[in-house]
């Protein structure tokens, strides 16, 4: 379990710490020169059953409240402590703003520097802390006086922190840590330091660094300040990692993640909570400093609900973000202002990757509101996302930090059809399959000499935002079920007979008996010539004759009838038997024609996909072509 320190500056957050545990949580020696925690610093409690909890001293000064912000991304339980002999101060206020924005599992708050006041006045000092905490809409665990220079009150406070207990949440998950310190030991190389946000992390693990956009691998952990073989979310990890990676190149707000991520974020829809204290309004296009794990950027808030937001609403909004970062659903942002003085908002990411048009439209905004409704329900997440288009399974698995486990379950127990590498809903591949058959009987009509259309000209027609697996796997059940007619290869409805007409049936009558000798692939011009007739009236009717299988054109304007194919593919089979392969010279010498004819044949073949060309010689590839 870690424990976040909150209050203003100078009110014995790390005195209390030191009396606690016994470690002083200043550690850079510009602190210790000036009395006051400037970064983050870190001290841990044993418990009796040999683990121990860990503490996050943040700074307390309004001008390191980002690096406040970066300690408490992540944890669950706060510590907040007032001086009995300051009371609620002005950084005592923004702190709580933040927990109450975040809603953490437990609050403790301790009136510090108990010595420094009498009964009557830290029993003020205890009512103020009550009347402050009402006043954001916080209940304390618990509320004690305690003085780090006496003793009194620390043993009542340890025994109540001991007793707090923290759920494993998210340990099923994908592992995510964020960074916020890196270092190097003698002799061990690499050390990240973090808080573990999900999953389960191990010595021999091989994990991905964003910033760095690397492989590394786990070689040894420390969880809480103890040696250990695995960590797991809501933890204090220390990793030394191995890997073609230094400490230079690391930064606080990186990640340690168990998969690569996808590309991060520059805009996300998110649900706003304001602050109850804050002293103005929210308006649309404000510009904000956002906090994230920790991460700092800035950005700019678009209402999407109403031009503005008052203190304590809620809303629907879109952030654009100066600086992209790696968000998932469900993750808290804190939103302060552009002058970094007062904390806005807290922001719960809904979408990662919001649509660019339509974003006010009633239905989006209703889709947005289900999805914050839905929360962490991972089954009627999926459901939303479904009822709209297919979902792409990487970035479901990315967007709810699932692991492959996970991710298996939550297929499983959903009624979908996938298809490669995205899902849909059965409605929603119903319809999509309507669509193409619409899309046909339409192009029927547009063109009745024509027989279909081939599966990549119906994906264009029809589909073309799926994927070439989805929509194959439409046509192959379309024709399972006698709704979708193949014939030589082009796609139509049952039907759709093409034929030729009267005037077409005469001419091909007369064209026909050019193609009754062997080996013969006559060019059109001289069947025009031939059969005297106009050589585009010719060329459109092989065009036709190709289409319902009496022909097939080996090169432009150059035919053979569909009896010749099929003996030259038998002789390409027998010469890959006898020879290994075909080429211009055993093909020529089979057929006893010329070698340009040979070579055009071969080359329609392997177009064709019966064989595939290596060097010179053509390969069998699907025998079962031509029979």
């Amino acid at each position: 379990m870690i424990i976040a320190t909150a209050g203003h500056v100078d009110h014995g957050k790390t005195a209390l710490l030191h009396a606690l545990t016994g470690t002083d949580a200043d550690r850079l020696p510009e602190e210790k020169k000036r009395g006051m925690t400037i970064d983050l610093g870190y001290a841990y409690l044993p418990t009796p059953d040999g683990g121990a909890i860990g503490f996050i001293d943040v700074p307390g000064h309004e001008r390191f409240l980002g690096n406040m912000l970066a300690g408490v991304g992540g944890v669950r339980h706060a510590l907040l402590v007032i001086a009995a002999d300051d009371g609620v101060m002005p950084q005592t206020r923004e702190h709580l703003a933040i927990l109450q924005l975040l809603r953490l599992d437990s609050l403790t708050v301790v009136v510090s520097k108990s010595d420094l006041a009498g009964p009557e006045a830290l029993e003020r000092a205890m009512a103020a802390a009550r009347l402050t905490l009402a006043e954001h809409g916080l209940q304390a665990a618990a509320l004690l006086p305690v003085s780090a220079r006496t003793g009194a009150g620390v043993d009542a406070l340890r025994r109540h922190l001991l007793q707090l207990r923290d759920e494993a949440v998210g340990t099923e998950r994908r592992f995510r840590l964020a960074i916020d310190r890196a270092f190097t030991i003698s002799g061990a190389g690499l050390v990240v330091t973090g808080t573990a946000w999900s999953g389960r992390v191990g010595v021999g693990d091989a994990l991905w660094l964003s910033g760095r956009d690397a492989a590394v691998r786990v070689r040894g952990l420390h969880v809480q300040n103890q040696p250990a073989r695995e960590g797991q979310a809501g933890q204090r990890i220390a990793l030394n990692l191995a890997g073609d990676v230094d400490k230079q190149q690391i930064q606080r707000g990186d990640w340690l993640l168990a998969q690569a991520a996808p590309e991060p974020a520059a805009r996300v829809s998110v649900r706003l909570r304001l602050a109850p204290a804050l002293h103005a309004a929210l308006r649309h296009w404000q510009a904000v400093h956002v906090h994230h794990a920790a991460s700092h950027c800035t950005g700019r808030v678009a209402l999407l609900e109403r031009p503005q937001l008052h203190p304590g609403d809620e809303g629907l909004a879109e952030l654009s973000l100066d600086r992209p970062l790696h968000l998932a659903d469900g993750d808290r942002l804190i939103l302060r202002d552009a002058g970094a003085q007062h904390t806005l908002a807290c922001a719960t990411v809904l979408e990662r990757q919001p649509p660019t048009r339509g974003k006010r439209h009633e239905d989006r905004l209703a889709h947005l509101r289900a999805l914050a409704a839905a929360g962490a329900d991972d089954a009627e997440n999926l459901r939303l996302r479904l009822g709209r288009q297919a979902v792409s399974l990487a970035e479901l698995a990315w967007d709810r930090q699932l692991s492959e486990a996970g991710l298996e379950r939550l297929l499983r127990a959903a009624p979908l059809r996938v298809a490669g590498q995205h899902a849909y809903a059965p409605e929603h591949w119903a319809d999509l399959q309507s669509q193409l058959l619409e899309r046909l009987a339409a192009l029927h009509l547009q063109q009745p000499d024509q027989l279909g259309a081939s599966r990549g000209r119906a994906r264009r027609l029809a589909l073309p935002q799926e994927s070439e697996a989805a929509v194959n796997l439409m046509i192959d059940q379309l024709l399972a079920e006698g709704r979708l007619a193949n014939t030589r290869g082009w796609l139509h409805l049952p039907g759709h007979v093409l034929a030729f007409d009267a005037e077409e049936a005469a001419l091909w009558r007369r064209l026909e008996p050019a193609f009754a000798e062997a080996n013969q692939a006559p060019w059109v011009r001289e069947l025009a010539a031939t059969a005297g007739v106009e050589e585009e009236a010719a060329r459109a009717l092989l065009r036709k004759a190709a289409r319902l299988g009496h022909v097939h054109a080996v090169v432009r304007d150059r035919y053979l009838s569909s009896a010749a194919i099929r003996d030259m593919a038998a002789s390409v089979r027998q010469l890959n038997q006898d020879a290994g392969y075909a080429d211009a010279a055993n093909f020529r010498d089979q057929l006893g024609c010329g070698r340009k004819l040979a070579i055009q044949i071969l080359e329609y073949f392997d177009r064709c996909g019966f064989t595939r060309r290596l060097g010179d010689r053509h390969l069998l590839r699907e025998a079962r072509l031509f029979d």
